[in-house]
């Protein structure tokens, strides 16, 4: 079984590839958590798998919040094999140190962890931008290579840790992330410009449904957790973030 968070397609992609290559079934977290779907049955020798993006150098609030209150029972006493993969743009900071440490306080154990390196999404801040779209193909053949490689390592239950931590983890991972939690996942300054067509796409892709269409016009109601799936899924870039994301471009996987 395999719990995944994506915003804009890059953990999906992932997850997708882990489920087909380990034939294992997935779950989408906040889908799960809505409806409020947290105690899973696990078959004897049944992995437990996640999948996220990083945010600033850490999970995403809503994963860590439904992995503490996620219930697995199984023939033995927990997982069997626990593993998650994470995807960034660049680093993931300590985010295998805050995922071990949470599966420990449940009585679980991480058995192995590896970061996967996929196109930029995040640009809600001057100087953050996407890559070009060279480096972003770039990045997407580099991952399925790690994917590949990993995928072999997960059949045959290995214990291995592959993250690109980065320079000055523990300020990125101690420091920024418990800030970008607490002030940049608001939606207050997202906006839509009038080349909206009102095709209700921000709608659609919201994972959390946090957004509706008022009067044709998308409004945000406070539960974001900043995937900025809105903005790079509208298809004619109606959506800007304040200034932030003027003239940035748009970027969501494709397969």
């Amino acid at each position: 079984m395999i719990f995944y968070f994506s915003g804009c397609g890059n953990s999906r992609h992932v997850a997708e590839v882990l489920a087909e290559g380990l034939n294992d079934t997935l779950v989408f977290i906040p889908e799960a958590a809505r409806e409020g779907n947290y105690e899973y049955t696990l078959t004897e020798g049944e992995s437990l798998g996640f999948v996220f993006p990083i945010y600033a150098w850490g999970p995403p609030d809503l994963v860590m919040n439904f992995l503490r209150k996620l219930k697995v029972s199984s023939p033995v006493e927990g997982p069997s094999y626990l593993y998650f993969a994470c995807t960034c743009g660049d680093e993931c900071g300590l985010t295998e140190n805050t995922f071990r440490k949470a599966v420990g306080q449940k009585g679980w154990k991480l058995d192995a962890c590896f970061s996967v390196q996929m196109p930029e999404t995040y640009i809600g801040m001057p100087g953050f931008k996407l890559d070009t779209e060279a480096n972003a193909k770039r990045k997407i053949v580099a991952a399925d290579a790690t994917l590949e490689r990993n995928l072999a390592k997960l059949r045959n239950r290995e214990s291995f840790s592959e993250m690109t931590k980065g320079p000055i983890a523990w300020l990125k991972s101690r420091m920024i992330h418990p800030g970008f939690g607490r002030i940049a996942a608001n939606d207050s300054k997202y906006c839509s410009t009038d080349a909206c067509i009102h095709c209700g796409k921000c709608v659609e892709v919201c994972p959390l449904h946090n957004v509706t269409l008022e009067e044709g016009r998308p409004q945000w109601h406070g539960n974001c957790t900043m995937c900025m799936g809105c903005y790079h899924h509208c298809p004619v870039n109606a959506i800007q973030y304040g200034k932030a994301t003027v003239g940035k471009g748009q970027y969501y996987f494709k397969k």
